[in-house]
């Protein structure tokens, strides 16, 4: 190898999804990798799917469990995971008990007992698990325990293994600890309670050789695994647009398109405000329709009622969301209320999206997306809603959400959350008091880049859905809500 040449690193797949991208690319092979968090954060299920994902014949995973818990009791919990493959015990993974060595030959003998194991397989990975009952077992003899650590990792290393030592550590002990000094790749997990929900992050501290996504990534546990999401998700996406779009998306109600200046630019982030009973989820339904009559698919992601209730619902107006769903052109998602994160959420749309092809989304409603979420991740919300409706839209994504908003009947309110400089396009549904009837009214209030109507109409919701009706001509203060006749003041 010439000074020029750079030695080349080889990139292991995690296993974990979306844990690859938050590495920058998967893991480095031969790298010593410290696993460390509280109990019950999920440190062992991310390292069986390490090894699982990777192991071989030819390059075998050893793992070495320290503690009291046999083998046989970790592996009837972790054959619950849709990652585990039966076929590949004592093949391609082989677990061996350390417990009794330690206890007997101290430091030493765990050493000697690993030496021994690798020399005779040549594993390509390791797994310790739990090493922090070694440096326990220490007891406070720092030095000795830095020359332990220091000839397994150079062992490992030489023995060309990817190496993943598992402990149950406070984070206050990351200054000064050997441990810590010697490792290639620090992952720290987290666990938190926040009132009644369970949040999980992880942060990978340290990575050498290559740019990992720094800050907090949330995961989450279920019957497949670990899952992480990225806190970049969508933002490194290359896929953008380079030219804006010139074409014009039906809303699914023609006279409304005409209001609109002929439709909603594609690519655009519409946000339809409005009190409840107002017709949002209706205009919403419109919308996804009238892309699915032209051959485009979409996506519903719901928040307050389950996918089979909203696409009912539709029925009722005379749209057919049912056919679609069946056909794989349209998917309804609905994701578990209470301890979501925007991030999670973010995920479940660019699958949907990719499995689609859809062009066309709608958010019903916001008000739902953010009592969904976890209490943490509530004062983020807004920051997070800007990231997401971003990354969408750059990928030409055309987006309708809906937010319902509180009744005044002295002023005009465009968003409860401030967050109407996130969309390019605004309408504004609302009730008015007329002679004795509660009447309902449309505008357009905003359209960035293109002109509009500035005419306030009436509307009603009849079997056939949104009905537009004519502009109120003789009566002044109409966005007050009480609307005096035209020169009656």
């Amino acid at each position: 190898m010439t000074p020029q040449e750079k030695v080349k690193i080889n990139k292991l797949p995690t296993g974990v999804p979306g844990l690859d991208d938050i590495l920058g690319g998967g893991l480095p092979e031969y790298s010593f990798n410290i696993l460390a968090g509280s109990p019950g954060c999920g440190k062992t299920t991310l390292a069986h799917q390490f090894v699982f994902a990777n192991a071989t014949p030819e390059h075998p995973a050893i793992y070495f469990t320290v503690l009291g818990e046999p083998a046989l009791k970790m592996l009837r919990y972790q054959q619950q995971y849709s990652f585990f493959d039966l076929s590949k015990l004592n093949n391609c993974v082989r677990f061996i008990n350390l417990s009794q060595v330690l206890v007997e030959r101290g430091l030493k003998g765990i050493l000697e007992e690993i030496t021994r194991e690798v020399e005779a397989t040549t594993p390509g990975i390791v797994v310790v698990d739990s090493f922090r009952t070694v440096v326990r077992h220490a007891d406070q003899k720092e030095m000795e325990m830095q020359v332990f650590v220091q000839n397994l990792g150079l062992l490992l290393t030489s023995w060309q293994a990817t190496t993943f030592l598992i402990g149950e550590y406070a984070e206050s002990e990351v200054r000064d600890n050997p441990v810590f000094t010697v490792a290639d790749g620090l992952f720290w997990l987290y666990q938190a309670v926040e009132r009644n929900s369970v949040v999980r992050k992880m942060q990978i501290l340290k990575l050498r050789g290559q740019g990992s996504v720094p800050g907090m990534h949330t995961f989450r546990i279920t019957d497949s695994g670990l899952q992480a999401f990225s806190r970049t998700l969508g933002l490194s996406e290359h896929i953008s647009r380079n030219v804006r779009s010139t074409k014009v998306l039906s809303t699914g109600v023609p006279e409304l398109d005409a209001m609109m200046g002929g439709g909603i630019p594609e690519g655009d982030s519409l946000l339809i405000a409005g009190s409840s009973g107002t017709g949002k989820s209706l205009l919403a339904t419109h919308f996804i329709d009238a892309g699915l009559r032209q051959g485009e698919p979409g996506i519903i992601a719901v928040f307050e009622e389950r996918p089979e209730e909203y696409v009912e619902r539709a029925t009722s107006f005379g749209l057919d969301l049912r056919t679609p769903v069946e056909r794989g052109n349209l998917q309804v998602i609905y994701l578990r209320p209470l301890d979501l994160s925007v991030d999670e959420t973010m995920q479940a749309i660019f699958d949907a999206i990719k499995t689609t092809g859809a062009k066309r989304l709608v958010i019903d409603s916001l008000a739902g997306f953010e009592m969904a979420l976890s209490p943490g991740f509530r004062a983020d919300f807004r920051e997070s809603l800007y990231r997401m409706i971003y990354s969408l839209t750059a990928l030409g994504i055309t987006i309708l959400s809906t937010v319902e908003m509180e009744e005044s009947f002295t002023e005009l309110l465009f968003s409860t959350y401030s967050i109407s400089f996130l969309t390019d396009d605004i309408l504004r549904l609302r009730y008015v008091e007329i002679e004795g009837q509660l009447r309902k009214i449309v505008m357009v209030v905003k359209k960035r880049g293109g002109n509009h109507s500035k005419d306030i109409r009436e509307y009603e919701i009849t079997s056939r859905g949104f009905v537009l009706g004519q502009r109120l001509e003789n009566y002044d203060g109409l966005i007050t809500g009480i609307p005096p006749r035209a020169g009656t003041k």
